[in-house]
């Protein structure tokens, strides 16, 4: 099964997946972690704009899904966090994997600008770089995710990953 996180940088997907990560992995040895930024750091592509552009942002969309499509292939569970801004895929993805589970981990613009974590909302801006998604690249919301947390950062990450696994868990069983 593959499980994709989606949501604005600082929503909270890499800290919720990793703990999700780590519950499932605990039951199901069979499960792995892909982290978007991490794939983009190891395939080289984390560097200057042209990574962050729209057409690099495919780019790295569609590394993400083959490297799922392969451990889907063998068997195991994916939980991928992405910031995927492309319908297209998302939409595609619920018949390109033998199954799929999307989670969009829905927090406000206004949130993730003032936690600012990756220090990349405020110099967007402030005018001094392009290329971030929900300043001048448009976040689409997700139109069709299996489950919407909504994250306002003060909530229990080890209950959100168990509530969402549960889920998983009942979608799983029920197919």
């Amino acid at each position: 099964m593959v499980v994709w996180l989606v949501g604005l940088s600082g929503a909270g997907k890499s800290t919720i997946g990793r703990e999700l990560h780590k519950q499932w992995k605990a039951i199901s040895a069979n499960t792995v972690l892909i982290d978007g930024d991490e794939i983009r750091a190891l395939s080289h592509r984390d560097k200057g704009t042209e990574p962050f552009t729209i057409e690099g942002r495919r780019e790295n969309a569609n590394s993400i899904i083959k490297l799922c499509r392969w451990l889907d292939n063998q068997d195991m569970n994916v939980v991928c966090n992405i910031l995927c801004i492309f319908e297209d895929i998302l939409a595609d993805n619920k018949t390109r994997f033998s199954r799929y589970f999307e989670v969009f981990i829905d927090a406000p613009l206004e949130l993730v600008t003032k936690r600012d974590i990756k220090g990349i909302y405020t110099p967007a801006i402030n005018g001094n770089t392009k290329n971030v998604v929900g300043v001048d690249i448009e976040f689409p919301i997700p139109k069709n995710p299996d489950i919407v947390f909504e994250n306002n950062m003060e909530k229990n990450v080890p209950e959100i990953a168990g509530s969402i696994l549960n889920k998983i868990l009942k979608a799983n069983s029920a197919k």
